[in-house]
């Protein structure tokens, strides 16, 4: 099977923008209180989010992501030599610029005219970058991105494409505040992922973005790999429109797809980054989809909680793990994750508050959605 390199790497989200900026604000563990969406019409008992910093709502903020992300990602890589013609971008989103709708609607801005604005992210990025090998949007709700990535591999092993770029993005909307809310979702302050007190989710904003492509390709011209997209694996539920399957059955298969599509078993995994959302019964229900998988060996492996720094990105939450443990690989450590208070029994994971060597091995990637569906993406890689 035809190996797939990652070879550029963009972010944004609430630490700010850039890799440099992402990998210190994980090192640094800075977990923070949600922010309070400055939104007078958001009549909801938690308006709360995790903000893209010093960033203006009121024009296309999930499309502006999208295109800084996907332009660091395009210059880390140093596509310019690459033909434009043989690059295709691969996006996923669960609103995209839903805000964009919702502002037109309550006269707040003229109305939007022969576009549907919540799904143009790749096509923006690709016109921006005059790719031409293609422009899809998914919407595979919090799975989105790492569906993109899965997806923009599957184009490169078939020819459609030489290089992908692929990931995913999230914008603060008043749907999605609210459709939490009413859920009973949010988290009043920060995600605990785990912890015994925890109490739900806190979204966030931002997006992220990787180059893919072939090792020969990436070998060819010189590329850098950060790390190996070495096998993804997906199912779903079909449980529940919101709630996950709590026997964890489909989750747990879709790892297992995963590793052996990479060629590895569960006992060479060095790394998990999990879904944990913060929510009980999703924490609870990965665990014991980890747990069916990985064994009693669950409590050595090191887990890191994402989500208790970035927030929930939804439809961008994949590739923000995916950047994660590339940039593990790359740097050969795992930060520490945020201090928690004391885990929960029913998730008996390994959280290391300090930094974990990381030389070898799989790292396993994770992201689940509303509507069962289910992906995970197994990465290998060594220190740059």
């Amino acid at each position: 099977m035809t190996e797939i390199a990652m070879t550029g790497l963009g972010v944004v989200c609430r630490l700010g923008r850039g890799v440099e900026t992402f990998w210190a604000g994980v090192q640094a563990g800075s977990t923070a209180v949600a922010d309070r969406v400055p939104d007078p019409d958001l009549k909801v008992p938690l308006p709360l989010y995790y903000l893209v910093p010093g960033e203006a709502s009121d024009a296309a903020p999930a499309t502006r992501y999208t295109g800084d992300a996907g332009l660091e990602a395009y210059a880390d890589a140093g596509l310019d030599g690459v033909p434009a013609s043989r690059i295709a971008v691969v996006m996923g989103s669960s609103v995209g610029d839903a805000r964009q709708v919702e502002r037109a609607r309550a006269g707040q801005v003229p109305p939007v005219a022969d576009a549907s604005p919540p799904f143009v992210l790749a096509s923006e990025l690709a016109a921006r970058i005059g790719a031409g090998a293609g422009a899809v949007n998914l919407s595979n709700a919090c799975a989105g991105s790492g569906y993109a990535i899965a997806m923009g591999a599957e184009l490169i092993r078939s020819g459609e494409a030489d290089v992908v770029i692929a990931g995913g993005a999230e914008a603060y909307s008043r749907v999605t505040v609210a459709a939490f809310n009413q859920m009973g979702a949010l988290a009043p302050d920060r995600p605990r992922p785990f912890a015994h007190d925890r109490a739900g989710v806190v979204l966030g904003e931002g997006a992220g973005a990787v180059v893919l492509e072939s090792a020969d390709h990436a070998r060819a011209r010189g590329a850098r790999p950060y790390a190996t997209l070495a096998g993804a694996g997906w199912s779903c539920d079909a449980a529940h429109p919101t709630a996950p399957d709590p026997t964890g059955a489909q989750a747990g298969r879709a790892m297992r797809a995963a590793l052996e599509e990479a060629g590895f078993g569960p006992d060479e995994v060095t790394l998990i980054v999990p879904h944990a959302t913060g929510t009980r019964l999703n924490d609870s229900t990965e665990a014991a989809a980890m747990g069916a998988v990985f064994g009693a060996r669950l409590g050595a492996i090191p887990l890191h909680n994402l989500k208790a720094v970035v927030g929930h990105l939804a439809g961008g939450a994949g590739v923000l793990g995916t950047v994660f443990a590339a940039l593990c690989f790359h740097h050969g450590t795992v930060p520490g994750n945020p201090a928690t208070t004391a885990i929960d029994p029913e998730c008996p994971v390994h959280l290391p508050t300090g930094p974990t060597e990381l030389r070898f091995g799989v790292a396993l990637v994770n992201a689940y959605a509303f509507g069962g569906n289910n992906i995970s993406l197994a990465l290998t890689g060594a220190p740059s």
